[in-house]
This record gives structure tokens, C-alpha cells and sequence, in this order.
């Protein structure tokens, strides 16, 4: 795999069990290039290697005053250089080939989970650390994959000089072979606490950022109550936990390095001192002194590399850890296949048991991963879902096809996970063994999930609006029925415009520069724009989770006025308590305890049903207390 041939048309099914298991999926399918920044390591690794002998033997030469293994011992110095020089740049191009094409293969998977669970990622798994591990611990993992097969050339050198050095000078070899391993093992003992540091430091790094993340997004609240300084103090005091763990890590890491250069100057030391002695007694030549000499000064070279990779696997195990943890997660839907209620702790255990089995999951998976291909395949030549009712059997709410449709729920929560459920693809894990919802005829969780989000989009309280030009916010996949001058007409984004035409260079609020998660327009604006942008996808069915909470009354009821009118014929879902909007839809449906308790027109249900009628009115129970009171009252009176 080249640099050129990215992104990969397929990264594969990761092994997301654990951490260490997804880095050796990550490099078992990399052999190719493992293999040749091996080949160009050991060209690299064994050209240095090569050097002591051939020094060694010119120091001989010129003792012997022998001009030919002089000239001899110079051509060879000089082909080994090149074999250096050749191995370093192709060792450093390959290995580099390695991190990027990991880090991006990890990305693409990243980015495929991403869009799998699509909104339920972020109720699973904080939005922070899905950043962490899409931009940090994806560079560590590179860095990991890339420093092994550095490190098995440095290994396999190690090795070979050792074994050529008993050999060459058994009395002195001898030394270095037991001095090697002493040195290799050395900073093991240290290895664990530096790790835990390192660890100590990245969590409170990790707080850090999301205190500041937490600050910018709610700048303009913390302006307009006074806390800037609170919060100001909480990040300072914050960075300063970071300052103080980098130093801990830092000079543990720094003793691991003075150990790496303490140990190989004792050994040389050790090394010259009984060479010398060696050397008195005429044991050995002054050219063999010199060539172990070198040997040993040349080791300092490649035992580096046994220190990178202990750094490598120290910071990637966590980040392997967190992406496999993100890698490993599964829409509700695809774990509860053809399940019922009743059998779901039976298959709790059938997938526990079925877990432990590596190569028997690896398989399943690929199997399930065909299949959902295939399914893609025959629903992009099959007509998508057919216009239908929208039917939830969990609350019995039914949303007739072309018509629009207001939910009201006296649990907020309830609203999002309904939403959510709505959309074919639950979040939550309480959704586990519940039935699908249906279009028409068709289960939604048996729709392949692009068909699904084809079908029934779902747009959530917080939707979010992504930097870059308001036409670029609007270009999203749409059926091209609904333009998008006609979607910000319906959602009442004149102002909207107005503000961002004086943005614009040359007065086109189409062009206009739009901050990450439009932080530079008002909470209205923002939901305004979003509302745009999913009228303009013109779904089969529209679901609207609190599309005008942040909108004041006088715009609220003339947007109610544009999704009526722009919507009219298709099946729109909106599950708000405004009665602005409920006196607009078409059909009003009332959830109590999770089923359906009422439903009708909104000022039929607003006399006829209390419950209603407090979550709508925010009537209070000492309020609804003397309305009964009254209508007692009147009642006694009429009689």
C-alpha cells in the first residue's frame, strides 16, 4: 500500500476486542510494508554492523603495512556507507509509509463507525474523546505500527553481532553477549511507572480540553452571567494539573534515557578495560581490540530503537484502547435481529460465549459485513421504502403517510429516545429487544441503514451546523423537489440572510463564512438554518425533535405556517409542547407513560384531556386544581 493509493476502498473488519489485539489486526495487515521497512532495516542495521570488521581490518592492514587489504578494507568501508545511506532513506520512506497508511486506515474506520451510528455515537461515547482518538491517539497508533518492524532490524542486529562477536573473540564476545541483554532489560523495571504517568497526564490533558471545549461553546452564557473568570480559574487550574503531570512523565522518561546511555558506556568501558588486558597479554591484536571496540560503540546505534518501541507501545496501548472501544460499538438494531423481548437475556449470553471465539466472530463479522453489502446492493436496485404510515409499535403512535403529524410527551426524555426510535436505528440500550418501526410494510431495522436515513430523517434537539458557506451547509443528498430558497423561506431565515449578506464580500448570504457549529449566529438562527436543511433533503418522512424552542412566538407560529405548506403531502412527525405548532398539524397525538393517551386536534384535546393540558399550558396542580373546581362550581349551578 502507497501513500498515492489512499484512502483504502475497503479498511477492513477491525479485531476491536482490545487494544493490543486491534494494534496486531493493524499489523498483520500491513505485512506487506512491514516486510520491506524489515528488509531496508536490515540493510541499514547491517551496513553499520559491518563497519567494526572492516575498521578493525584497515587498523591490521596498516600494521602489516599491507597496501592491498588496506585498499581492500577502504573499497568495503566505502560500499558499506552506501549500503547505509540506501538503507536509511528507503527505511525512513517506508517507515513513514507506514504511519500514515495506518493512522489513515484507523481514520477511515473511525469515520465508518461514525457513520453508522450517526447521532447515537456521541450518547455513547463523549464527542471529546471521539476527537482524541480521531486526531492524537490515531498518530501514536502510526507511530507504533511503524516503529515494529524498525525494531525487529535493530533486534535481529543486536542479535548478529552478538553471535559474530563469539565467534570473532570469544574472550571478549563473551562480555558483550552478557552485557546486551543486561542492558535491553534494564528499564524494564521503569517502564510500568512511566507508562501510568504518561497516562496520568494524557487523562488530565483530556479535561482540560474539554473544559475548554465546554467554555468556548458556551462563551456567550458565561458573558452574559458574569463567569468568565470562574471558568477562567477552572481552566488555569487545570492546564496547571497538566504542567505538573508532563513534568512527572517527563522525567521519568528522561531517567529511562540516561539509563540507555549510562549502561552502554559502562559496558565499553568494561569492554576496553579486559581488551587492554587482553591485549598485554597477547591474547588478542591490537586490530581485534579495536574492532570489538567498535562493535560495542556502533550497539549504542540499534539498542536505541528498544527504547523507542518501549515509548511506541507505552502510548499506543491507550490509544488503541480508546479506538477500540469507539471501533467496537454496534447499532442497537444489528445486535437485536429477529429478537424478542423475551429471549433477549438468552442472546446476552449467546454473544458473550460467542465473543470468546476469535476467529469464529472474525468470520461472523465479515459474513454480516457481505451481507449488508449485498443488501445495499439490492435496495439501490429495488425502489426505496414505499410511501406509508409511520408506525411505532412500542407507543402505538401512528403518523399517517402525508400528513403532519404533533407529538406531545410529558418526558423530554422520552421525546429523544421516541425520535431516535423513529428513525429506524435506536440509541439507547434500554431499546434493546423492542419491535421495529415501520414505513408502510417495511421494518426499518430490516432496511439496510442508508435506505433507512433515505427514508426517515430525523433531526434532534442540538442539531449541528459544520463551518463553511451557508451553501455549503445546504448541498446535502436531497430528492432536488424542495430548492433551498424555498427551505429558508419556510423556516423564516430572512433575518438570517440579512445578517449574513453583510458578511459576505460580495453581499451573497449563499457565500457567507459560517464559524464551527455557527456559533456567530443566535440559538434561533442556528435552528432556523438546521430546519432549512432538512426540509431541503425533502425525505419520505421528516421527524422534528423541538425544531423551534430557541424561536420566539411571532416567527414560531409563522414557521409552523412554512412546514405545513412546504411539507404538504409527506409525512412529517414533530414532537414538540408549543401551541403555536400543535394548532397548526394536522393530527395531534398525546403520550402519557409511553403509550398513547390521546388523540385529536389540538384545542379539542386542550379541554377535553388534563394531562394534556398541563404540559402544554405548564399548568401548575394548585392551577388545575381550581379549574376542576370551577367546572364543579358550574356544573352545581347548571343543575
Amino acid at each position: 500500500m502507497q501513500i498515492r493509493d489512499l484512502p483504502y476502498s475497503d479498511p477492513g473488519v477491525p479485531d476491536a476486542r482490545s487494544g493490543p489485539r486491534f494494534l496486531l489486526w493493524l499489523g498483520r495487515n500491513q505485512l506487506g510494508g512491514q516486510l520491506k521497512a524489515l528488509a531496508w532495516g536490515l540493510l541499514h542495521f547491517g551496513s553499520i554492523a559491518g563497519l567494526p570488521y572492516m575498521v578493525g581490518t584497515a587498523v591490521e592492514a596498516v600494521l602489516d603495512r599491507s597496501g592491498t587489504r588496506l585498499a581492500l578494507a577502504g573499497a568495503l568501508i566505502g560500499l558499506l556507507g552506501v549500503g547505509i545511506a540506501l538503507g536509511d532513506t528507503m527505511l525512513h520512506r517506508t517507515a513513514v509509509t507506514n504511519w500514515i497508511t495506518a493512522a489513515a486506515r484507523v481514520q477511515q474506520l473511525l469515520a465508518r463507525k461514525t457513520a453508522l451510528l450517526g447521532s447515537a455515537l456521541t450518547r455513547r461515547v463523549a464527542a471529546g474523546e471521539v476527537v482524541a482518538v480521531s486526531t492524537g491517539d490515531v498518530e501514536k497508533i502510526g507511530w507504533f505500527v511503524e516503529a515494529l518492524s524498525r525494531f525487529a532490524a535493530a533486534a535481529f542486529t543486536v542479535v548478529a553481532i552478538c553471535v559474530g562477536l563469539l565467534v570473532y573473540q570469544p574472550a571478549l564476545g563473551v562480555v558483550v553477549a552478557v552485557g546486551i541483554p543486561v542492558l535491553a532489560l534494564s528499564v524494564l523495571p521503569l517502564l510500568p511507572r512511566a507508562t501510568r504517568r504518561a497516562d496520568f497526564q494524557r487523562e488530565k490533558a483530556g479535561r482540560a480540553t474539554e473544559l475548554a471545549s465546554d467554555t468556548v461553546a458556551g462563551l456567550r452564557v458565561l458573558r452574559g452571567i458574569g463567569g468568565e473568570e470562574l471558568f477562567l480559574d477552572r481552566y488555569r487550574r487545570a492546564s496547571q494539573e497538566v504542567r505538573t503531570a508532563a513534568v512527572r512523565s517527563a522525567r521519568m522518561w528522561a531517567a529511562i534515557s540516561a539509563i540507555q546511555v549510562l549502561m552502554p558506556g559502562l559496558l565499553l568501558i568494561a569492554v576496553v578495560w579486559h581488551g587492554v588486558h587482553l591485549a598485554r597479554e597477547g591474547r588478542i591484536t591490537v586490530g581485534e581490540l579495536v574492532t570489538v571496540y567498535s562493535a560495542v560503540m556502533m550497539l549504542n546505534y540499534p539498542l536505541r530503537h528498544f527504547e523507542e518501541i518501549a515509548m511506541a507501545y507505552s502510548f499506543s496501548r491507550p490509544s488503541a484502547k480508546r479506538a477500540a472501544r469507539v471501533l467496537s460499538l454496534e447499532r442497537v438494531a444489528e445486535r437485536t435481529a429477529e429478537a424478542t423481548p423475551q429471549r433477549a437475556e438468552g442472546r446476552e449470553g449467546e454473544r458473550a460465549e460467542a465473543r470468546g471465539a476469535e476467529r469464529a466472530e472474525a468470520r461472523a463479522a465479515e459474513q454480516a459485513r457481505s451481507a449488508e453489502q449485498a443488501a445495499e446492493r439490492r435496495a439501490a436496485s429495488a425502489p426505496v421504502a414505499g410511501a406509508g404510515d409511520l408506525y411505532d409499535p412500542v407507543t402505538e403512535l401512528l403518523a399517517p403517510a402525508g400528513r403532519l403529524t404533533a407529538v406531545v410527551c410529558g418526558d423530554p426524555d422520552e421525546a429523544g429516545r421516541l425520535a431516535e426510535r423513529l428513525g429506524g436505528h435506536p440509541a439507547f440500550e434500554e431499546a434493546t429487544g423492542l419491535p421495529s418501526v415501520r414505513l408502510g410494510d417495511v421494518p426499518l431495522d430490516d432496511l439496510p441503514l442508508s435506505a433507512a436515513r433515505t427514508a426517515v430523517l430525523v433531526q434532534d434537539k442540538d442539531p449541528v451546523l459544520l463551518s463553511g458557506t451557508l451553501r455549503a451547509l445546504l448541498d446535502v443528498p436531497a430528492s432536488g423537489a424542495v430548492t433551498p430558497e424555498e427551505a429558508l423561506t419556510a423556516a423564516q431565515c430572512s433575518d438570517v440572510l440579512d445578517a449574513l449578506a453583510q458578511t459576505s464580500v460580495d453581499d451573497d448570504p449563499m457565500a457567507a463564512h459560517l464559524t464551527e457549529r455557527g456559533r456567530s449566529l443566535s440559538g434561533g438562527q442556528r435552528q432556523r438554518l438546521a430546519l432549512a436543511r432538512s426540509l431541503v433533503t425533502d425525505p419520505e418522512a421528516l421527524v422534528l425533535d423541538e425544531p423551534t424552542s430557541a424561536v420566539d412566538s411571532h416567527t414560531e407560529a409563522r414557521v409552523g405556517d412554512g412546514i405545513r405548506r412546504l411539507r404538504a403531502g409527506r409525512t412529517t412527525v414533530v414532537l414538540t409542547s408549543s401551541p403555536l405548532l400543535l394548532d397548526r398539524a394536522e393530527r395531534v397525538v398525546f403520550l402519557a407513560d409511553g403509550e398513547v393517551a390521546a388523540v385529536g386536534a389540538h384545542r379539542e384535546l386542550v379541554h377535553s384531556e388534563p394531562r394534556y393540558r398541563a404540559v402544554v399550558t405548564r399548568e401548575t396542580d394548585d392551577e388545575r386544581a381550581r379549574v376542576d373546581a370551577l367546572k364543579e362550581f358550574e356544573i352545581e349551578e347548571t343543575a
